[in-house]
C-alpha cells in the first residue's frame, strides 16, 4: 500500500511531503520511503498565519480563506507525492495547519488544523485522511503528540531506556523502556521561541544554523525567568503549542527582566532554553539514547548544546541513521497514521495522551465513491419506512 504523508508543524515555515509504501509480514509492518521533498510556504502565506495564531484576534472569514488558501498548497504538495510514489497512491494523509490548540487546566477541549481536504482529494484522486487529532480528545486525550506511536514501534524497548526526540516548533520526547508503558510528551519550545526572537529582532524567520546563538551568551537572569513557566513542572500527559509560546510570551519575559539584553544573547539563551528543557526530560527517564529529528537537528547549536548537556549519560543520533530522513520523519510517521486507520487500527497511545481509549484516527475524505463502500446507484427517491 503505497500511502502520501504531509506534514506542516507549528513552525508553519512549509509542507514536508513523503511517499511510503508498506507490507506486512506477519507481526512486523515495513515501510519502503519513496522519497520526499519540503515546499516552502510564500512569505504572504507565512504572515497570513501568523496574523491568525494566539493571541491575535481574527474572523471566521479570515480562517475560511486560510482553510481553503492552505487546501491549495497541500493540494499541490499532495501531488508532488504521488509522482514521488511512482504516479500512483492508495491514499493522503494530510495533518493539515495547526492554529488553534484549546487547552485549559491541562486538559485539551478541541484542536483546530486548517487545509480543506477536499481540495486535496478532488486534486489526487485518492482517499485524503485528516483531522487526526481530534478522535484523540474526544476520548479524553491530548490529541498530541501522534507521533509516538511511530516511534514505539521503530525503537526497541529491549535494548534500554531510550527516546526519541523530535525538534519542530515545540519539542516533544517518546520513552520507550523495558516492561513499561511508552510514554510521550510536548516538552517545551524547540523553535518556537527562537523563530520569535528571530523575527523581532533580525527581521528573518529563523537564526539560520545557530550562527547568531553561538555569537552570543547566555543571560542567567532572563533563563531563570524562562524555566519559571509552569509547564515544564507540569506531569504528562500534556501538550503545548504556539497558544502558549509565541512572541508575546517572549515580550513579556523581556519586559518582566527590565534590562536590555542583545539579540544574540536572547538566541543564546532561548537556545540554552531548549537544551536544558529536553535534557532534563532526559535524565528525569534515565534514558541512555536520544535520537532526534525535526527541523531543530539542522541547527548546529542546538544540537551541540544538547549534545553537551547528555554527555556521560545519554547519546544524541538522528533518524538518518535508522533510514529515516530527519527532516521527513513526522511526514512519514502520519503516513503510518494513515496505513492504521485505514486498516482500523488505533494510532494514538492512551499511556501518552492520557485517553481513556485507544482511537482509530482522522476522517476520511473520498475522491468519489468512498473506498469503504461498494460503488452505487444513485436513488431516485427516498421512503420512510415504520
Amino acid at each position: 500500500m503505497k500511502i502520501v504523508g504531509l506534514m506542516s508543524g507549528t513552525s508553519y515555515d512549509g509542507v514536508d511531503v513523503v511517499a511510503a509504501e508498506f507490507t506486512r509480514d506477519g507481526e512486523t509492518l515495513r515501510l519502503r520511503p519513496l522519497g520526499h521533498r519540503s515546499l516552502d510556504y510564500p512569505d504572504d502565506l507565512r504572515a497570513e498565519i501568523g496574523a491568525l495564531l494566539p493571541p491575535a484576534a481574527s474572523t471566521i472569514e479570515a480562517v475560511c480563506r486560510l482553510d481553503n488558501r492552505l487546501g491549495e498548497v497541500f493540494a499541490e504538495a499532495a501531488a508532488a507525492g504521488v509522482e514521488l510514489a511512482g504516479g500512483t497512491a492508495d491514499a493522503v494523509v494530510s495533518h493539515g495547519q495547526t492554529v488553534f490548540h484549546w487547552v485549559e487546566a491541562g486538559r485539551v477541549r478541541g484542536t483546530l488544523q486548517l487545509g480543506a481536504p477536499a481540495r486535496v482529494a478532488a486534486r489526487v484522486g485518492v482517499p485524503v485522511l485528516h483531522d487526526l487529532r481530534s478522535a484523540d480528545v474526544a476520548a479524553g486525550g491530548q490529541g498530541a503528540p501522534l507521533v509516538p506511536a511511530f516511534d514505539a514501534l521503530l525503537l526497541d524497548a529491549a535494548s534500554g531506556p531510550r527516546a526519541a526526540l523530535n525538534l519542530g516548533g515545540i519539542a516533544n520526547l517518546t520513552v520507550v523502556a523495558p516492561g513499561a508503558p511508552v510514554l510521550g510528551y510536548d516538552v517545551g519550545p524547540a523553535n518556537a521561541l527562537l523563530d520569535a526572537a528571530a523575527r523581532r529582532f533580525l527581521d528573518r524567520p529563523c537564526d539560520l544554523d545557530g550562527a547568531r546563538a553561538a555569537a552570543g551568551r547566555v543571560h542567567e537572569g532572563l533563563l531563570a525567568l524562562l524555566l519559571a513557566e509552569p509547564y515544564y513542572a507540569a506531569p504528562p500527559p500534556k501538550s503545548t503549542g504556539k497558544e502558549l509560546f509565541h512572541g508575546h510570551y517572549l515580550d513579556d519575559r523581556l519586559a518582566a527582566l527590565g534590562e536590555p539584553v542583545a539579540a544574540d544573547d536572547v538566541l543564546a539563551t532561548l537556545t540554552e532554553l531548549t537544551a536544558r528543557t529536553v535534557a532534563d526530560a532526559c535524565d528525569r527517564h534515565g534514558v541512555t539514547e536520544v535520537i532526534a529529528a525535526g527541523g531543530g537537528v539542522r541547527n548546529p547549536t542546538l544540537r551541540a548544546r544538547l549534545a553537551a548537556r547528555g554527555e556521560g549519560r545519554w547519546r544524541l543520533r538522528t533518524t538518518d541513521e535508522l533510514g529515516v530522513p530527519a527532516q521527513a520523519k513526522e511526514a512519514y510517521a502520519f503516513a503510518l497514521l494513515g496505513w492504521l486507520s485505514w486498516h482500523g487500527l488505533p494510532g494514538a497511545i492512551p499511556s501518552v495522551t492520557g485517553a481513556s481509549r485507544a482511537a482509530v484516527l482522522g476522517s476520511w475524505t473520498p475522491a468519489g465513491p468512498s473506498f469503504a463502500a461498494t460503488p452505487a446507484e444513485p436513488p431516485r427517491r427516498l421512503v420512510i419506512t415504520p
